[in-house]
């Protein structure tokens, strides 16, 4: 039986060692911060499922083999409580597909609301399957609209025999301060960029060091999220966004407009990931990495892309980086723009303007 799940990162092992060394005296509820891609979410699943486990293994993993184990995998244990946004329960819904009436269904909702607040508590109140631990696992828990959060307070205040809250949290700044500070805090931090590197090339995300290190500087240093990329959709959207970038200068920005504004309206977009608010950001990577090699350092974001980006920046660090603190007022409004088309036209045309200029 093996010790360590097949895709439990190394870097995480203290902070798990931590955990069940001190098992029987875990706090009600734990907030697991840290940026997306920083493993608390897989930490949380981990951590969920060996409190729920009739048969640990020696390093405090669920076995994966017992009866409680089976009904975590199927998604049914009745002493594991999930809330998350409705949107994130059903991933293959597209938002306003018809149904059979040939009706437009209401978007999910993006928040989580207080009605699943209020079944959770209700189920609390029914003592465990087993007698033992019940888990609620809240996640984003800054999803919770004001609402979920000042109900969610007073199981925190008085917590159910038993009951373990794991709050996965990006933002806690965004959770209120009652909730914060009724939990314990654990914090993910990155891993060094030697392990991280080592990880990447294990895991088939790259094969080489540089190419490891051009995966974490884009995703910030962060070895999951690099792969989630690799694997996901948006490697191609990345290449095709640098390769617009590069021919800017002596393109149409505003044909670029147009060209974007179809690819963001393509029927694949949402499974891709694409919207104005990654564009924008995108943008701001690469304007941040002219500024950089302008200025004579090297390229963080976009490191594969290094040689055109140092013939585009040409030393104009300053156009640069005004460029880069103009789209920031961009960004404030990139999720809800009057008109998209227009917004590309405005955001591309600063953007061409600084790079001519350079």
């Amino acid at each position: 039986m093996a010790e360590l799940p097949a895709d439990f990162p190394p870097w995480l092992m203290p902070l798990w060692q931590r955990a069940f060394a001190r098992d029987a005296s875990l706090p009600h509820a734990i907030l697991l911060c840290g940026a997306p891609g920083s493993g608390k979410r897989l930490f949380a699943e981990q951590l969920a499922r060996a409190l729920l486990c009739e048969q640990r293994t020696a390093s405090g993993f669920a076995c994966g083999h017992c009866g409680a184990c089976t009904w975590f995998a199927a998604a049914n244990h009745p002493d594991m409580h999930r809330m998350v946004p409705a949107a994130d329960e059903a991933e293959d819904d597209e938002g306003e597909a018809e149904s059979d009436s040939g009706k437009k269904e209401k978007k999910k909702s993006q928040q989580i609301l207080i009605d699943q607040v209020r079944e959770m508590q209700s189920l609390l109140e029914v003592s465990g399957h087993q007698g033992g631990r019940r888990v609620v696992l809240i996640d984003p828990a800054e999803a919770m609209n004001p609402a979920a959060a000042n109900a969610l307070l007073k199981s925190l205040e008085e917590p159910a025999i038993d009951a373990v809250f794991l709050l996965v949290c990006h933002a806690p700044r965004r959770l209120l301060p009652t909730i914060r500070s009724r939990c314990q805090v654990w914090n993910f931090e990155r891993p060094a960029p030697e392990l991280a590197t080592q990880w990447l090339q294990q895991h088939g995300a790259a094969h080489t060091a540089a190419e490891s290190e051009a995966l974490l500087g884009f995703a910030s240093g962060l070895p999951l999220a690099a792969l989630a990329f690799v694997k996901g959709p948006q490697a191609e959207a990345r290449a095709r966004f640098a390769k617009d970038m590069l021919a800017l200068p002596k393109s149409d920005p505003l044909k670029l407009a147009a060209q974007w504004d179809t690819w963001l309206k393509a029927k694949d977009a949402d499974k891709q990931g694409l919207s104005l608010l990654l564009l924008v950001s995108w943008l701001q990577r690469w304007l941040s990495d002219g500024a950089r090699l302008a200025a004579g350092g090297k390229a963080r974001f976009f490191r594969d892309f290094e040689a055109g980006l140092q013939a585009q920046s040409a030393r104009h660090s300053e156009n640069w980086i005004s460029c880069y603190n103009e789209l920031l007022a961009y960004r404030r409004v990139a999720q809800h723009p009057l008109n998209a088309r227009l917004f590309l036209e405005d955001v591309l045309l600063r953007v061409a303007r600084a790079l001519n200029k350079a």
